[in-house]
């Protein structure tokens, strides 16, 4: 399996920079995920590495080999659509056997074609030969379909119809395998059981994997690192938690997960502590030490707590009215308007418990190690 390597890597279309030196270090075996909204170049960065788009300058290597000026078909990675582009004419078995058989026209003679060509038009009257029927079923076991193979992709429900997608790309053992926003077509429920299914098959093969979202959830569920990319440029690289705790612009903080981004200014700075006055008077002490004095504190909404009678010892508090209250099952989310800001705080909901009603009045604490300023 081989590792990925961009150096400098730019593209234009019709004169319009839409990738700006995009530097990324793959590793073998790894998960990474290419995170952003649509249009920051996270698809057009998989169709680099693909070969689909030429790149305008810089290097892609795969397993140490510079491919960038190599065909698709040359770079050995295996391809999901987004639409999973399967054959609607075909049956599971023949979809998953195609790019085999693409493989056999280009080694085999005129007469052995022939038969490949037949094959592929009609599999009924040309029999496959045992090296390939022994690839394709063991690939479908694999992903779970094996019952399904004579079945038409058009019968098959979403979730059945991703992981033929995916059984055709890994039937061709690539060294890196390239998913995009390969669960968006899934609802939200078979979205969490196809994440576990493409987790477990990569961490199984040990094969690299790169897969494009602009869903957060989906790419701190999946990755072992991951890319957040914004207008054709790399803002961040790192594992889940990194960017999740330690995100290094507001936003990242706003786009990985929930934040309370306030803007604020730094009036003291001792004890091992900031604080920054954030509204007119309000004022809010953090573990962070910067050097700048406009920041931005930045506060994830399970951060804060319900101050009550049972805890109130904090630094920091917060007084403010509820605006909102949204029950999500195992959390209550309250927005509440404190000096102006509208602030989100996720808590725990336990049966019974009242849910506070909007236009009442809140008390809220955060820690100062749980304030982030940037």
């Amino acid at each position: 399996m081989g590792s990925v390597e961009l150096k400098q890597l730019k593209k234009d279309f019709s004169g319009v920079t839409v990738l700006q030196n995009i530097d990324l270090d793959i590793k073998e075996g790894e998960i990474f995920a290419l995170l952003g909204p649509s249009g920051c170049g996270k698809t057009t960065t998989m169709r680099c590495i693909a070969g689909f788009e030429t790149v305008t300058s810089g290097t892609i290597k795969i397993g140490g080999k510079d491919v960038a000026k190599l065909s698709p078909n040359a770079r050995n990675c295996g391809m999901v659509f987004q639409s999973y582009a399967l054959f609607p004419h075909m049956n599971v078995f023949d979809n998953v056997a195609y790019s085999l058989n693409i493989k056999a026209l280009k080694k085999n003679n005129l007469f052995k074609k022939f038969g490949v060509y037949t094959r592929m038009l009609n599999s009924k009257l040309v029999k496959y030969p045992k090296e390939i029927k022994e690839k394709v079923n063991n690939i479908l076991e694999y992903v779970e379909l094996s019952e399904h193979a004579n079945k038409l992709t058009s019968e098959l429900s979403g979730g059945q119809q991703q992981r033929v997608a995916l059984a055709r790309a890994l039937v061709m053992e690539p060294e890196v395998l390239l998913m995009d926003e390969p669960l968006s077509n899934l609802d939200l429920k078979l979205r969490h059981t196809m994440r576990n299914t493409i987790r477990r098959i990569q961490q199984e093969l040990k094969i690299t994997t790169i897969f494009v979202t602009h869903d957060q959830e989906e790419a701190m569920s999946m990755a072992d690192r991951i890319a957040v990319m914004k207008d054709g440029e790399i803002l961040q690289v790192g594992t889940p938690t990194d960017l999740y705790s330690n995100p290094k612009t507001p936003f990242i903080a706003d786009f990985v997960g929930t934040s309370n981004i306030i803007p604020g200014t730094v009036v003291a700075r001792e004890n091992g502590l900031t604080t920054v006055r954030i509204g007119k008077q309000q004022m809010i002490k953090s573990e962070t030490q910067t050097e700048q004095d406009e920041v931005k504190a930045i506060i994830r909404p399970e951060n804060l707590t319900v101050i009550n009678e049972e805890n109130n010892s904090f630094d920091n508090t917060f007084e403010g009215e509820i605006l909102f209250a949204t029950y999500l099952g195992s959390t209550v989310r309250y927005d509440i308007e404190v000096e102006g800001h509208n602030l989100v705080v996720d808590t725990t909901y336990e049966s019974g418990n009242h849910i506070r009603e909007a236009g009442s009045k809140i008390k809220l604490g955060v820690l100062p190690e749980r304030v982030l300023l940037i």
